[in-house]
């Protein structure tokens, strides 16, 4: 059984990850139950630069393959923003996060406040073969909160397909649909055609 180490300290992300590409020949590790704490600085242009980054200190670290996700909110109106830099896009939690966001969107019209979730999924072996997967989950920007689930972004994600926001949706539906569960599915392809 191959062995790879998740580079996150985020357990509903490892959970996730585990559900979609865990089978009989793969286990998935934490960082803590690899035994290593690495925390490199995501200075990337992109999601996929930031994924390679964390993927390649993790693998370092620990010798063994690596996988890492780097994902975020990329609204059109907004020229894609806040993209790379979701999690800092201001000062403060996520549902200041939210407020700035609603406030930046407050006068972009119905009809055009499209948006979507990204998500870039880098595996690293200790060989140096690497390969990067990309995953999206198109959707708009509601005008308030809406449902209690989820995290960041998720309150004001619109998913039409759905008539849901990320929030409202059940854990197992949105794990179906979501950005992060595209760029899975991709991963664990890429991991069959390679034979891993």
């Amino acid at each position: 059984m191959d062995t790879y180490v998740i580079a996150t300290n985020n357990g509903h992300k490892l959970q996730e990850i585990r559900d979609i590409l865990e089978n009989d020949r793969r286990r998935f590790l934490s960082m803590k139950e690899a035994g290593i704490a690495t925390d490199p600085e995501e200075n990337g242009s992109t999601f996929e630069e930031n994924a390679l980054i964390k993927a390649r200190a993790a693998c370092a670290a620990s010798g063994l393959p690596a996988l890492a996700d780097d994902s975020g909110l990329e609204v059109d109106a907004l020229d894609g923003q806040p993209g790379i830099r979701s999690a800092r896009y201001c000062e403060g939690s996520d549902a200041d996060r939210v407020v700035y966001l609603l406030n930046k969107m407050d006068k972009v019209p119905d009809g055009q406040r499209g948006a979507q979730f990204v998500s870039a999924i880098a595996c690293v072996y200790p060989d140096g073969t690497e390969f990067v997967v990309r995953g999206i989950c198109r959707g708009e920007i509601l005008r308030a909160c809406h449902g209690n689930g989820g995290f960041g972004y998720d309150p004001v994600f619109w998913v039409p397909e759905e008539g849901e926001s990320f929030s409202s949706m059940p854990q197992a539906r949105k794990n179906a649909i979501s950005h992060r569960a595209n760029a899975l599915k991709l991963t664990r392809e890429e991991l069959e055609n390679r034979g891993l």
